[in-house]
């Protein structure tokens, strides 16, 4: 059946929930309490010395405002209008009442992300970390205190979240805890890039810088020829192909590398003229012009040299620290972003090491596992990893500290039967734990916008990398914190009627 609705009703006659009050289970009510906002307040504060000028937004505001973005995946326009709209956003943000006017423009939200860069994300992610392993979560009163009754009892500097050492009497402590590392790459968002394509590219930027240069010459004496309608046709006409031959390939960069030496050699003629007319280029067409020259230079080597190889290889002419990741998956042997290692722990993610360069990173194990010590005044009883970290240094570390590391042992298997199948079992369990890792790598990736990067700048796509992270580990104390309201709500009582 249908039931025809009442008729149009203006916006006066819309009622409002909660009797005027906000609803104290909402999530971003629940997300608000699990962050120490006053304790990164002195940090936040140092970076205005002055007492002049306008007043900077609050920390609450600029840190919140990123974690709602990254959280949700607005953009910046639509952040401000999502914050405008939401009275549980507003208060997430710190505002006392709800207002209708944006509480700042989309342009602020740049200024934040320069003042959140990857360390100083890392310390309060580690100061959050520490908190949440709190038997209490939201009572910051004794945060950072060594507690008799809590295994984990690190120490830390309330304001910046910097793990201090233990006590030297902490040595004698036992191994406790276990520790999971592995690595991954976050790509960034960047088309995937080919030689041709590459060099196409560069031909083009240059042709405006040469148009650029000429106006601001006053279009004295005659433009220099570019060849620009021939290079293109010429680009396209392998570009279009689905699979060119190599000879033809080759051909296609040789001739490309030729157009673009050509009208390098017109720029450096402009420039060294008249050094002065380099003022009328902007700032990104200079960047572009020295990103250009050692894109020609890294091209012509591995043309000469009939190789694929080179060091710091551009791969983006806008991105020019993108560098190629060796992955070896069946989806994308070759990944472009930076590489990640990571630690998990009780649920909790950790940057241990963040690199646009390739790396091993069986090299952070040891470094992870000190970390691991000094947050703590003790080593892990057990370490879960891949293979790949499993080299003589390693295992040789390890072994002198006490702790297991995942995977079969070097040598001849045992000889005992009921040894071998207790291994196998062990192994067939240290697989299931470290799966949590795999886990958290797909949790980033298809929810909380580590599938892709949407930044330009190094340091603006490291601290989004780190910011992502923060999300993920307030993600999990949310669920957990649900998790134990269910279990007193419903469990206790049943397993109490039980007995």
């Amino acid at each position: 059946m249908y039931r025809k609705p009442s008729p149009q009703f203006t916006i006066d006659e819309f009622i409002l929930p909660f009797s005027g009050k906000l609803s104290a289970g909402n999530r971003w009510v629940q997300l608000a309490k699990l962050i120490p906002w006053d304790e990164f307040e002195d940090d936040y504060a140092f970076m205005f010395p002055s007492d002049r000028g306008n007043v900077a937004k609050p920390v609450r505001m600029a840190l919140g405002s990123l974690i709602i973005q990254a959280r949700c995946g607005y953009t910046d326009r639509e952040l401000v209008q999502q914050i405008t709209e939401n009275p549980y956003l507003q208060l997430f943000i710190g505002l006392k009442e709800y207002q209708l006017t944006p509480p700042f423009t989309p342009a602020a939200l740049v200024k934040f992300r320069k003042r959140f860069k990857k360390k100083r994300l890392e310390k309060i992610n580690e100061r959050i970390a520490q908190l949440l392993t709190e038997k209490q979560p939201g009572s910051y009163a004794e945060a950072g205190k060594n507690n008799d009754n809590n295994p984990q009892g690190g120490s830390g500097n309330p304001s910046t979240g910097e793990v201090t050492e233990k006590d030297p009497s902490a040595e004698t402590q036992p191994n406790q805890g276990t520790l999971l590392l592995d690595a991954t790459c976050i790509p960034a968002d960047i088309k995937y890039p080919t030689d041709l394509g590459l060099l196409n590219e560069a031909r083009e930027k240059l042709e405006e810088i040469i148009d650029t240069l000429h106006l601001a010459n006053g279009k004295q004496g005659k433009k220099p020829r570019t060849y620009r309608q021939k290079a293109r046709k010429a680009y396209l006409s392998i570009s279009k192909q689905r699979n060119p031959r190599k000879a033809r390939l080759r051909q296609g960069i040789k001739r490309q590398l030729q157009y673009c030496k050509r009208n390098l050699r017109h720029v450096d003629q402009w420039l060294q003229a008249d050094p002065s007319i380099r003022n009328t280029l902007s700032r990104r067409q200079v960047q572009l012009l020295q990103t250009i020259r050692t894109l020609l230079q890294q091209q012509d080597k591995m043309y000469r040299e009939k190789t694929h190889r080179v060091t710091d290889r551009i791969v983006s002419l806008y991105q020019p620290h993108v560098r190629p990741i060796v992955r070896g998956k069946a989806s994308s042997s070759v990944e472009f972003g930076a590489k990640v290692a990571v630690s998990v722990e009780n649920g909790i993610c950790r940057i241990e090491k963040l690199s646009w360069d390739a790396y091993n990173e069986a090299d952070t194990l040891i470094e992870s596992i000190e970390h691991y010590k000094m947050r703590h005044g003790y080593y892990p009883e057990a370490v879960l990893a891949d293979r790949i970290y499993r080299n003589r240094e390693n295992l040789t570390f390890c072994k002198t500290h006490g702790i297991r590391l995942s995977g079969p042992k070097l040598g001849r298997p045992s000889a005992n039967v009921q040894m071998q199948k207790a291994e196998r079992a062990l192994e067939r369990l240290d697989a299931r734990m470290g799966n949590v890792v795999e886990g958290k790598f797909g949790e980033g990736k298809r929810k909380y916008g580590l599938n892709k990067i949407y930044a330009k700048l190094k340091e603006t796509a490291e601290s989004m990398i780190a910011m992502h992270f923060l999300v993920m580990n307030l993600e999990h104390r949310l669920r957990v914190l649900f998790a134990q309201i269910l279990w007193r709500l419903f469990a206790r009582p049943y397993a109490a009627g039980l007995a």
